[in-house]
């Protein structure tokens, strides 16, 4: 099992980790209200809150995380608030293994690829384009320059220069913006990227400039 892994397992294990939280992301809320409700997906979901805020919205709206523990408890939750989510447990890097298939209108990852090792982001590129419907959003949020214990662990950070390297290919770049910072973590970002038509995959290895606004 990979370092990485074992830690965020053994994290939900002991209690609550300080990141994961009962309410939806300020910025996920924003982004709901402003969209037909259609098919989701929240990569590194940890407890569900996301998830759970977007099927009351009336997303069809699918988590996964390779923590057991989370998704033991985002099933609960959901149960409890009588949620039609879909949890699965699953390494965000291998979404077809863990049976999740497209596509969808709207993949959300906040706090989750900022966390992944460099060799394994290409593998999440793959897979996350192969789900993501032509046209589709691809919301990325996390944080700049992740602390000495978090590299340890192969955590590297979110930037616009990596997403535009990884993701060009499939996805063009459209708005990013500065969130705030956050302590040692340096800077919190948000990255919004639209699944290119088939016609224009591949076309180019660099994304386009990035505009002012976004879509909604």
């Amino acid at each position: 099992m990979r370092l990485d892994a074992l830690f965020y397992r053994l994290a939900y294990r002991s209690g609550t980790p300080r990141w994961d939280s009962t309410e939806p992301q300020a910025d996920l809320a924003e982004l709901a209200r402003h969209r037909r409700p259609g098919r989701a997906l929240d990569l590194g979901c940890g407890t569900g809150s996301n998830v759970i805020y977007l099927t009351r919205l009336g997303w069809e709206a699918v988590g996964v995380d390779f923590a057991p523990q989370a998704i033991a408890i985002a099933r609960s939750r959901a149960a409890a608030a009588g949620a039609s989510a879909t949890f699965t447990v699953g390494d965000v890097t291998r979404l077809r293994d863990a049976g999740i298939t497209g596509s969808f209108d709207l993949v959300i990852d906040i706090g989750c690829y900022h966390a992944i090792p460099a060799r394994r982001r290409d593998a999440y590129r793959t897979e996350v384009a192969a789900i993501t419907k032509p046209g589709g959003d691809l919301y990325l949020a996390g944080v700049t320059d992740p602390p000495a214990t978090w590299r340890l662990l192969g955590a590297s950070g979110l930037t616009a220069a990596d997403l535009r390297q990884r993701f060009g290919a499939d996805f063009d770049l459209i708005d990013e913006r500065t969130a705030g910072p956050v302590g040692r973590a340096g800077t919190f970002v948000v990255y919004h990227l639209v699944r290119k038509q088939p016609n224009h995959a591949g076309a180019t290895n660099a994304m386009t400039g990035v505009t002012a606004g976004g879509r909604t």
